[in-house]
């Protein structure tokens, strides 16, 4: 009997295996799973985006988007870097083989958004905000008119101009990048500090709006290339900026009157008639953030810091999810476009003593390229535009169209991250398995800063770890609050809760957090 029994012990062995694989399987997931691509015009260029002598997939029209408007439950509107704006309908189909492209606009000085508002288009290109109407029905545009300008070209390559995006005044809003390293000629064209010594194009690294009757306002400054804008539900404006000189990573900014943020270029035009930014005398070059914040009482920290490559590398256009949970569990949070990782990152904002301060998470990579546009379907859908042309992106090709669809599943995710007085509160998409929930060793809390200098970018500085005083799991598991005494106000805090599972054992489709602190709530709420 003892040598049967050994018979059957591969036989046991194996069965174990084999339920462990199952077991694992079973748990595998991926970001497809969620949120599933569709593909609607992506063709290969011939040569690389950094060639010299780039060309497009032979045949195609080059929809290197760079505006995108959806406009019914069959068509969209985009601006493509060429000039153009087309329609194209049937792109809501699956698959999308009947596709039509019908030229709309043409002749336009590279447009870098688009809307569709009372019965028009209307976007900003290099120098000036342009409404754009057919007005004899034929499918065409036949008016143009500037609805307002005012701004610098001096013929520098980076003078981007982006928008428009609206309010719920009506304004519609717009931003402006710096030139970089203006030479001579370009300066011959500039408007210079007096006080600073800083050249720059008029208005240039200045958000504006132009109100309903077209008067161009100056709002806030000290932008360095501000390519996504976007409003939330609540009607507050919003852009995003990427790294560079004085830009220690990417960023998402409140935008509101007289706020100065950090590129210091900017501030040429700091003494122009109508700027609501007087009086910057000296520049702290060279200290953690959190310090230069306190030596300028006009530096505002970012909503939301972008940890580099963690959490992208170039962000871009901004999105409100406004679908009413037809994209899944997250309605009325923002998504930023990501550039070089053709990636999107998912923001939530909460307001702590009247600013606005959040947490990024990861949401959704494998992009064809370089995410530069989203707009949101009647269906709650994410059109998604794409173009990597100059600059190198992820991606299998260089420009395209696709659409990103939730599938009805609800991934297992921190939804929310809440700054509390001695800790953070986590808001989760299901309800956790409360052994792991409550267990430290689930957890890796830090934080740290970034250097406001003239350099490019910065390094995470001041790195500290933190430890968890006590874990409470809320009694349906949707909610867990971290406890610790090491907050710092005015500095990132990066949560890793990889060893979190909901109740079926499954861990969080991605476990990482980044808050920016702005300021610790008091203890009375506010």
């Amino acid at each position: 009997m003892v040598k049967q029994s050994y018979i059957f012990l591969p036989l046991i062995f194996a069965m174990l295996v084999a339920t462990l694989i199952q077991t694992n399987q079973s748990f595998a997931q991926s970001e497809e799973d969620y949120y599933r691509l569709v593909s609607i015009i992506t063709p290969k260029a011939q040569t690389e985006s950094r060639s010299k002598n780039w060309k497009p997939a032979p045949g195609d029209l080059v929809l290197e988007v760079s505006g995108l408007a959806v406009l019914d439950d069959r068509r969209v509107a985009v601006a493509i870097r060429k000039g153009e704006i087309w329609i194209l309908d049937g792109v809501y189909d699956e698959p999308p083989k009947n596709v039509t492209y019908k030229r709309f606009a043409s002749a336009l000085h590279e447009p870098l958004g688009l809307i569709w508002k009372d019965g028009a288009f209307y976007t900003v290109q290099r120098s000036e905000l342009t409404r754009i109407r057919d007005t004899d029905g034929d499918g065409t545009a036949d008016e143009y008119l500037t609805v307002a300008k005012g701004w610098g070209v001096t013929g520098h390559y980076h003078e981007y101009a982006y928008g428009p995006e609206v309010d719920p005044d009506g304004n519609l809003w717009l931003t402006l990048n710096i030139g970089l390293g203006l030479k001579k000629e370009h300066k011959a064209r500039a408007v210079t500090d007096p006080t600073l010594g800083f050249s720059q194009g008029r208005w240039r690294g200045w958000g504006m709006k132009c109100t309903p009757d077209g008067k161009l306002i100056p709002v806030c400054a000290g932008m360095r290339s501000p390519s996504g804008l976007g409003a939330n539900r609540e009607g507050d404006m919003f852009y995003t900026d990427q790294q560079g000189n004085w830009v220690a990573t990417n960023t998402l900014h409140h935008m509101r009157k007289g706020a100065f943020f950090h590129h210091v270029e900017a501030l040429a035009s700091m003494n122009l008639e109508g700027s609501p930014i007087k009086g910057i005398k000296t520049i702290p070059n060279g200290l953690p953030f959190p310090e230069a914040v306190k030596r300028m009482p006009q530096l505002k920290p970012p909503a939301v810091w972008f940890p580099y490559k963690k959490a992208g590398q170039s962000a871009t256009d901004i999105m409100l999810d406004d679908s009413g949970g037809k994209f899944g569990p997250f309605d009325g949070q923002f998504f930023v476009g990501e550039f070089t990782q053709a990636s999107m990152q998912r923001v939530f904002l909460e307001k702590v003593d009247g600013e606005y301060q959040g947490a990024c998470f990861p949401f959704r990579e494998g992009f064809a390229s370089a995410v530069l546009r989203m707009d949101q379907g009647t269906d709650g859908s994410v059109f998604v535009g794409l173009t990597n042309r100059g600059w190198s992106s992820l991606g299998t090709a260089s420009y395209g169209l696709q659409r990103l669809v939730w599938t009805g599943k609800t991934p297992f995710e921190i939804k929310e991250m809440r700054a509390q007085p001695d800790g953070f509160e986590l808001v989760f998409t299901e309800p956790v398995d409360k052994k792991t929930a409550i267990d430290p060793k689930s957890y890796k809390l830090k934080s740290y800063t970034y250097n406001y200098h003239s350099s490019y970018g910065s390094d995470e500085i001041l790195n500290k770890e933190l430890t968890l005083d006590a874990i409470t799991v809320s009694d349906d598991g949707m909610r867990v609050q971290l406890k610790t005494n090491g907050l710092r106000p005015l500095y990132v805090h990066e949560l890793r809760a990889e060893g979190v599972k909901n109740s079926r054992g499954q861990p969080l489709l991605h476990p990482q957090a980044y808050y920016t602190l702005n300021r610790i709530p008091k203890r009375d709420g506010r």
